[in-house]
């Protein structure tokens, strides 16, 4: 480890925290804190990486489903109500959160939050087992599941924002392996969505069938996860840097006080003034992917070869370099945050690119420069949103790590947000 500043609690690049120096001396107060224990068998790091693709599971199965959605509800605008529902919730509880973190334990939240995770899951099947049961135009069963959505939202800003902010307060790798289990997501959704086009009939029965398993398969994935998250509290690694924070939090009070009112408020701008620039490369990111896919993709180019596979393979073709991405921060972490920031912008220059792959020369329009460019944005869409929410944390105070968390999902939704309606207007 490298010490870059031996005197100060910042989290920095290059360290973890003072404290850990400390550890070394013979300081009484830290010392359980001597001896960092091992990862046995990375099972920590399975663990989060786990954590990380199951909070985005839910909305994966709900809008794969959307051919199902439409069938049986047809007229209605499915995939754009969804999106407005699950992120304008979850935009709502993450503020909520940010303001109210410190007064709330994250482990109560993450929790409450896999189990509404599971309760949303269960409402579709369920309706269509005892109410739907494949019948098309039953309106009432849509706005029950457009419930179910918002529910998801809510699941989301308590899990995905806990999480980050319980991962912002360990070693890098740990936010980068949530980071890379959210690209695991999509991936093991995509070839989900190959599995049951391949298998099943794309009638109302094949969608039917599809859609149940999209949602057994998240249930499950959602049980392993709360199961995962209440063993990682058990395990010496976490408990570790557990310990460690909580050594943070009680030096914090001794010196200041206890964090309360204009205090807190004073402290959470502070928070925000120090990562507002990785947020703003976050929000860039999102905002120039989220305009390009998945619309770009499955409305805007064809293929004569592959016909409706076309979109379908360039959906995967995406998340599965999103995930390269995700995990290339664990062989090299770019630690200068200009040029990262540098490299959210430009992506700019997608826009001009995937255009000419509707209006430019002809070999632009074939299907190996879309792919190519699908694939780049899938890329640099991971490794980019890896190294900003890796490093956005380690800019504050250990005991302000988790409030940079949240600070950085919010960043991060508010991105996915206008990136939806830039989609909109972006017309190609």
């Amino acid at each position: 480890m490298v010490v870059t500043d031996q005197s100060s609690d910042q989290w920095g690049p290059d360290t973890e925290s003072s404290l850990l120096l400390r550890a070394a001396t013979d300081d009484p107060a830290i010392e359980p804190l001597r001896k960092i224990p091992e990862d046995a068998f990375h099972l920590a790091y399975i663990i989060y990486f786990t954590l990380g693709l199951g909070f985005l599971l839910p909305w994966n199965a709900f809008i794969t489903a959307v051919d199902y959605f439409s069938y049986i509800y047809p007229g209605v605008s499915v995939d754009r109500i969804f999106a407005v529902s699950y992120m304008l919730v979850g935009l709502l509880c993450l503020v909520v959160i940010v303001f109210y973190a410190h007064r709330s334990d994250a482990y109560v939240r993450i929790n409450a939050g896999l189990a509404l995770f599971v309760v949303s899951l269960l409402v579709v099947p369920i309706m269509d087992a005892v109410y739907i049961k494949g019948r098309v135009g039953l309106y009432d069963g849509f706005y029950v599941t457009v419930t179910a959505v918002a529910l998801s939202g809510v699941a989301d800003a308590l899990v995905q924002g806990g999480l980050v902010g319980a991962a912002g307060e360990l070693p890098k790798r740990y936010m980068q392996a949530i980071v890379a289990g959210t690209a695991g997501s999509g991936v093991l959704v995509s070839f989900l969505r190959i599995l049951t086009k391949a298998v099943y009939t794309q009638d109302a029965h094949g969608l039917r069938k599809s859609a149940n398993l999209y949602f057994a398969v998240g249930i499950v994935v959602m049980a392993i996860c709360i199961v995962f998250y209440n063993l990682a509290h058990r395990l010496p690694v976490i408990r570790y840097y557990t310990d460690l924070k909580t050594v943070a939090v009680n030096e914090g009070k001794d010196e200041k006080g206890s964090l309360t009112g204009a205090r807190w408020r004073s402290t959470l701008w502070e928070i925000v003034g120090t990562v507002k620039w990785y947020g703003i490369g976050v929000v860039l990111i999102y905002v120039v992917t989220l305009s390009i896919f998945p619309g770009y993709v499955t409305e805007d180019v064809h293929s004569a070869i592959l016909k409706d596979w076309y979109s379908i393979l360039l959906i995967t073709s995406y998340n599965v370099f999103d995930l390269v991405g995700k995990s290339l921060t664990a062989v090299y972490l770019l630690e200068n945050d200009k040029v990262a920031i540098g490299g959210c912008v430009a992506r700019l220059l997608f826009y001009p690119l995937f255009l000419g792959c509707i209006h430019g020369p002809k070999f632009f329009r074939t299907e190996i420069p879309v792919t190519i460019l699908t694939c780049l944005l899938g890329l640099t869409n991971g490794y980019l949103t890896s190294v900003l929410m890796i490093l956005a944390p380690k800019s504050v105070q250990l005991q302000h790590a988790e409030t940079a968390g949240i600070v950085i999902v919010l960043f991060l939704v508010v991105g996915l947000a206008l990136g939806s309606v830039v989609a909109w207007f972006w017309v190609i």
